[in-house]
């Protein structure tokens, strides 16, 4: 392994990472070195990837927490930092949604789910407001040593929006922007602040082994490589963008979508 890429002795927080994309972040920069700790909403899950880091050879935690709202991360701070023994990765990767039309429209022959504001408020929280909360609450520790990585995980949707997707693609656009004026503001402390776009990357363990099987044998229709993702490839790229590899780079965010967006 080049030594550019070794993560080695760096200390990873990486948020809603109990599951999916998250988790396979967590766990590959747990295989390049890094001591990780992770947060998740539910404490079982959070638990479970911290037993799966550990298994690695790497020391895990895990913590669970609300992500969107400030008060629960900054509770969370003294452990983490305590815990890990400092910080120098920071992956803010809490993101779901809620698909919904703006407005209701005519003719549209079966019912369709008209967002609420609730739901946008939901959506805008779990897939803006994260990031601003990871970055709010550690990002001190990190501006103080005056070094460090931040990751903030986006989607083919910032880039490609689809219908009945608003309020996702409008928080994943949002994010867009937030990561390359935290990489400005950031940047005279040494700190870099990049985003990763991911694709389709379906989760085995949410779906039943024949459910697994024939969505692979479905293909993936509209990705030009022909095939979803694989969690562990987002955290193959999670590696570089954290690594001494990726120094000079920064208020990026890299899509691996397959070419989706290409299309």
């Amino acid at each position: 392994m080049l030594s550019d890429f070794d993560l080695t002795g760096r200390k990873a927080l990486v948020t809603g990472a109990g599951r999916g994309i998250g988790k396979g972040i967590a766990l590959a920069l747990a295989e390049a070195g890094a001591d990780v700790g992770v947060t998740a909403l539910g404490d079982a899950n959070a638990q479970r990837v911290a037993g799966d880091i550990s298994a690695l050879g790497r020391r895990g935690f895990g913590w669970a927490a609300d992500g969107t709202r400030v008060a629960p991360m900054e509770q969370l701070l003294p452990d983490v930092l305590a815990k890990l023994g400092g910080l120098d990765i920071v992956v803010n990767c809490i993101g779901d949604s809620i698909r919904g039309s703006v407005a209701a429209a005519p003719d549209q022959g079966q019912p369709q789910k008209v967002l609420t504001e609730r739901d946008w408020h939901t959506v805008i929280d779990i897939n803006l407001t994260q990031a601003f909360v990871g970055c709010h609450v550690f990002g001190p520790h990190l501006l103080q040593q005056r070094h460090g990585s931040v990751i903030n995980v986006s989607s083919f949707a910032a880039l490609r929006p689809g219908a009945q997707m608003s309020a996702y693609a409008a928080a994943k656009a949002g994010l867009t922007r937030f990561t390359e004026s935290v990489a400005l503001e950031w940047a005279p402390y040494g700190i870099r602040v990049n985003g990763i776009a991911p694709g389709t990357f379906p989760d085995p363990e949410q779906l039943t082994p024949e459910q697994w099987q024939q969505r692979q044998q479905q293909g993936a229709p509209g990705v030009p490589l022909g095939r979803f993702g694989q969690l562990r490839e987002v955290g193959l790229l999670a590696i570089y963008l954290s690594s001494p590899a990726a120094a000079y780079i920064t208020g990026q965010t890299i899509c691996i979508d397959g070419g989706r967006t290409l299309v």
